[in-house]
């Protein structure tokens, strides 16, 4: 499990270490409007996503069941009504997608890019009705737990993506061109994925003749409460631009992307986690091995925590300073608030994002925690609208952070209940070392930030080589110390063993 979820990793750094270089590559490009307006479109264009009515989590769910069944008939079946239920969300979505250009339209968007923002935006529309059935092969790998294969070709993407953003917006400072590389790479990801199904699973087959009415209202009876997730994480996430474009205008959503960009790059970090968990806990499940299950609960928690706290701690110190050396010193103080009250929110609300909503959806009861999400996010849209003329964006933030707080600890609740954890015994595995862990992170980092005032590039990577030394001494002789679960230090010792051979 930790390879796959290393693989996970890998991509997540790989997409951190584009969106740090394409970041400020395009708004220098395109101007502070122009990269808002592109963030309007995709904002915007995301919620078309909604119509996969959550049959991607849905179809790996059923395929993880028939995979560790060993039913290759099963399997087929799934496969094939799953690939008509996209063509047809993806008619749907062309449709949908006209409708969402009237909304569009409405914005403020700035003269010069008036024109080109429009073709771009229905470019994006059939990007991502193409992409429902581009979801297919990512569902038959995962299902197969094969997620190392399906990691290295979405690097490959994000490296394709990264050379086709520098060369053509190097060339014409484009949104169109921005829009035709974002459908270059779906096409990219879905013909390569194909062929690597096509050669280690012969047996797979995607065909519309064997879709079945009965297979299809199974998918979409359990696919009903994993839209309620998507529109939940869709309103807590992806809303806030559309908000802050109608009340602030399109200059300011960067302000707030930039920031909330370092957080969605940590949520899909801690994510990684959650790709792994949900395909595993079906498994575990089906098998009858519930021990298992409730040992990979606290276990993965705990990292969960861990990675968030780590990482957190960094982002809430030093995260202000390095969004003003990255972008630029004006996005230092308005981005900087935005960055550290969403960080402190996610402390909570990643480790049951990552982990216990996965094994929820895993074992096929998604009711309760799915309902909780979609709330969450109406909510966030109250509070962001509410907050917003007072308190500037620092009130769109405090509005997201709040109901993904609540949201966290009801899902915790139903989850313990689930598996027979009480939640005192969730808190004191997964809790007080890792937050005590924190204490030797915060001091010197302080120090550097205060004290020596550290600014530069290389102090601010001083710093983090710094935390992570500390961080692996902590973790590996207090946090995970006699673990009852996870103890690295067998591990340490026959790592020195192996480097003296």
């Amino acid at each position: 499990m930790l390879r796959n979820v290393g693989s996970t990793w890998v991509l997540t750094l790989a997409g951190i270490a584009a969106t740090y270089v394409l970041t400020p590559f395009i708004i220098d490009t395109l101007g502070v409007e122009g990269y808002g307006t592109w963030t309007l479109i995709t904002s915007i264009t995301g919620y078309i996503s909604l119509l996969a009515l959550g049959v991607p989590m849905a179809s790996v769910r059923y395929l993880a069941q028939h995979v560790a069944e060993g039913n290759a008939r099963e399997i087929n079946r799934t496969i094939g009504s799953c690939a008509a239920l996209y063509l047809v969300i993806g008619a749907v979505a062309l449709v949908a997608g006209g409708v969402l250009l009237l909304l569009f339209e409405t914005y403020e968007i700035p003269r010069v890019f008036v024109t080109e923002a429009s073709l771009a935006f229905g470019v994006m529309v059939l990007q991502v009705s193409l992409g429902f059935i581009g979801l297919l092969p990512e569902g038959i790998l995962f299902a197969h737990h094969d997620f190392v294969v399906r990691n290295a070709v979405r690097v490959a993407g994000v490296v394709l993506r990264f050379a086709l953003t520098i060369g053509l917006l190097a060339v014409t400072q484009s949104l169109l061109a921005l829009a035709a590389i974002q459908l270059l790479c779906l096409v990219f990801d879905f013909t390569v994925s194909l062929a690597i199904i096509r050669r280690r699973h012969p047996g797979i087959r995607i065909s519309l003749a064997d879709r079945d009415r009965t297979v299809v209202r199974r998918v979409l009876s359990f696919s009903v409460y994993v839209l309620l997730l998507s529109a939940g994480a869709r309103l807590a996430f992806e809303t806030d631009a559309l908000v802050i474009g109608a009340m602030f205008g399109v200059g300011a959503i960067p302000f707030y992307v930039v920031a909330n960009s370092l957080v969605v790059y940590l949520m899909e970090f801690v994510l990684a986690i959650a790709a792994v968990v949900s395909p595993m806990a079906t498994k575990l499940n089906t098998e009858g091995r519930i021990d298992e299950l409730r040992q990979m609960f606290l276990t993965w928690s705990k990292i969960a925590l861990s990675l968030s706290l780590a990482a957190g701690v960094f982002l809430c110190v030093f995260g202000p300073r390095f969004i003003g050396w990255w972008i630029d010193p004006s996005f230092e103080e308005p981005s900087g608030r935005v960055l550290q009250i969403l960080v402190l929110s996610c402390l909570v609300f990643l480790p049951v994002r990552g982990v216990a909503l996965p094994i929820m959806i895993g074992l096929g009861k998604p009711q309760l925690p799915t309902t909780a999400f979609l709330a969450a996010g109406v909510l966030n849209v109250v509070l962001s609208v509410a907050l917003a003329r007072p308190f500037g964006l620092t009130g769109v933030a405090i509005g997201t952070a709040v109901p993904n707080v609540l949201f966290a600890v009801f899902v915790l609740a139903v989850t313990c209940r689930e598996l027979c954890v009480p939640i005192r015994t969730y808190v004191e595995y997964v809790v007080p070392r890792a937050a005590l862990g924190t204490v030797p992170l915060v001091v010197p980092l302080l120090a550097l930030r205060i004290g020596l005032d550290v600014r530069t590039l290389p102090g601010m990577i001083a710093a983090g080589v710094m935390m992570l030394a500390i961080f692996a001494v902590t973790w590996v002789f207090f946090v995970y110390r006699d673990d009852q679960y996870v103890d690295l230090r067998p591990h340490l010792g026959r790592l020195r063993a192996w480097s003296r051979a």
